[in-house]
C-alpha cells in the first residue's frame, strides 16, 4: 500500500503510550492489580489514543473523504480505515492494536443461514434486517471504494470485499465507546459518535456491574470509574448497559449466562394464535394496544409475565361488554375476575408453549452440532441462549402456577 507517514500520524502514535489504568492484561480481559473501591478510577484513555474519524481525516484517507460527493458517512469513513490499516500489515501504525482485534465475529450478520434460522423468532428478524442493513451499505459503498485505488498496488475490490467490510462492521458496533464529534460537511448528516479505545476494550462485560464511562473533557480523556468494589488481582468488568441476551447477541456476538435482564420475548404472532376467531372486536383491540405500543416488548422474565404482556392480554380478553372499559385496563385497573382468570390463563398457555417450541429448539441444535461440525461454535452460542431461554420460562411458569392458586 502505497502512503505517506507525516509527521502528525508519527506524533500520534507516540503519544498512544500516555495511558493511566490499575490494570494488567490476561489474555481477553483485564485483571487490577490493586483493591479497588467504588468511585475509583480503573481507566483513563487520552484522547490521542482513540481512533475516530479525526484520525481518519488526518491520515491518508483524509483528501479522499473530503472530496467525495455525496459526502459518505461517519460509519463507512472507520470501517474503510480499518480495512486499509488491516491491508498494510507491518506498515500500519495501529497494528499493534489490529492484532487484538477478533478476527471473526459472532454477531448474526456473520453467522451462517442454518445458525440464524434457530433463533427465537425476534430475535431472527432482527438479524435478517441487520444482515440487510450491512450488505446495503456495503453496496452503496462501492463507488467511494473504488476512488480509492490510487492508494492500493492491487485492485480494490480485493481489498474491499464484503468479508473485510463485515470485519469492520462489527469492529466499530461491537467495540466503540461513544464520543460526539462535531458535525462536519465532509461527512453525511448521521451522528458521529464513535470512538474505538484501544486497551479499554480488552474490559469484558458482567451485568451486575455498574461503572460511569465518559469522555472528560476537562482531562481530555475517556474515562471508565467502577461504582463496585473488586479484589485485588480479580478480573475487572465494565456493563454494557441493561441489556437481555437477544440484544447482546444481535449487537455484541455474545450471551451472558444468569443474565438478570435476560427476557423471553412474545411475538404479534403468537398473541393472535390464541385469539378467538370470533372476536368482533379483535381488531379494535389490536389496533389499541398497536396505538399504545403494548404489543411491543412483550416479555417473560426470570420474576414471571411483565406487565406489558399481562395488560395486553386482559385487554385482549375482554368481553363484549366489558370493551368499554379498555382505557381502566390500561391504568392497571381489575375489570373483573373472570378476565383476570382469563388473561392467566391464557398466559399460562402461551408460557407453556414456548417452553416446548425451546425445547424442540434445543434438541434440533443438539442434532445439528454433531452433523455440521463446522458450525459447533456457532451452534454452542444458540444453545446457551434457548437454555437461558428455557430457564426463564420455566420460572414462569412457576409464578403463574402460583398466582392462579391465588385466583382461585
Amino acid at each position: 500500500m502505497k502512503k505517506s507517514k507525516g509527521r502528525t500520524y508519527r506524533n500520534r502514535q507516540r503519544k498512544q503510550s500516555r495511558s493511566f489504568s490499575l490494570c494488567c492484561e490476561t489474555g481477553r480481559g483485564l485483571m487490577t492489580t490493586k483493591a479497588l473501591q467504588a468511585e475509583e478510577l480503573i481507566i483513563s484513555l487520552p484522547e490521542k489514543c482513540l481512533l475516530t474519524t479525526d484520525t481518519v481525516l488526518e491520515s491518508y484517507l483524509g483528501e479522499y473523504i473530503v472530496k467525495w460527493r455525496p459526502p459518505i458517512s461517519p460509519l463507512i469513513a472507520l470501517c474503510t480505515f480499518l480495512i486499509a490499516e488491516k491491508c498494510a500489515l507491518e506498515k500500519s501504525l495501529w497494528k499493534p492494536y489490529l492484532d487484538l482485534l477478533p478476527e471473526t465475529y459472532t454477531c448474526p450478520v456473520c453467522l451462517e443461514q442454518e445458525t440464524v434460522n434457530l433463533f427465537p423468532e425476534p430475535l431472527k428478524r432482527k438479524a435478517l434486517e441487520q444482515r440487510k442493513l450491512v450488505q446495503e451499505l456495503f453496496a452503496s459503498s462501492q463507488h467511494f471504494f473504488f476512488s480509492l485505488q490510487p492508494l492500493f498496488r492491487t485492485g480494490v475490490e480485493s481489498v474491499f470485499n464484503y468479508s473485510a467490510f463485515q470485519w469492520a462492521w462489527c469492529t466499530v458496533n461491537t467495540r466503540t465507546v461513544y464520543m460526539k464529534h462535531l458535525q462536519r460537511d465532509c461527512f453525511s448528516r448521521e451522528p458521529d459518535t464513535y470512538a474505538l479505545a484501544p486497551y479499554l476494550d480488552l474490559l469484558n462485560h458482567n451485568p451486575a456491574v455498574q461503572v460511569k464511562a465518559a469522555f472528560n473533557e476537562k482531562t481530555k480523556c475517556y474515562e471508565i470509574k467502577t461504582l463496585s468494589c473488586c479484589q485485588k488481582y480479580k478480573e475487572v468488568f465494565i456493563c454494557y448497559g441493561p441489556h437481555d441476551n437477544q440484544r447482546l447477541l444481535l449487537e455484541y456476538g455474545f450471551v451472558a449466562i444468569h443474565n438478570p435482564h435476560s427476557t423471553v420475548h412474545v411475538g404479534t404472532d403468537t398473541l393472535l394464535k390464541y385469539l378467538l376467531a370470533e372476536d368482533k372486536q379483535k381488531q379494535m383491540k389490536l389496533s389499541i394496544l398497536r396505538e399504545h405500543k403494548l404489543l411491543d416488548n412483550l416479555t417473560f422474565g426470570w420474576d414471571g409475565p411483565s406487565w406489558r404482556l399481562l395488560t395486553a392480554l386482559k385487554l385482549l380478553c375482554l368481553e363484549t361488554d366489558q370493551f368499554t372499559s379498555w382505557k381502566k385496563v390500561l391504568l392497571g385497573g381489575v375489570i373483573s375476575e373472570s378476565n383476570e382468570k382469563k388473561s392467566l390463563d391464557l398466559v399460562a398457555k402461551i408460557c407453556v408453549s414456548l417452553i416446548e417450541e425451546t425445547r424442540h429448539a434445543l434438541q434440533k441444535v443438539s442434532l445439528l452440532k454433531s452433523d455440521y461440525l463446522h458450525l459447533a461454535s456457532q451452534l454452542t452460542l444458540v444453545e446457551a441462549l434457548h437454555t437461558e431461554d428455557l430457564k426463564i420460562l420455566q420460572l414462569s411458569a412457576e409464578v403463574l402456577q402460583c398466582l392462579h392458586s391465588t385466583t382461585t
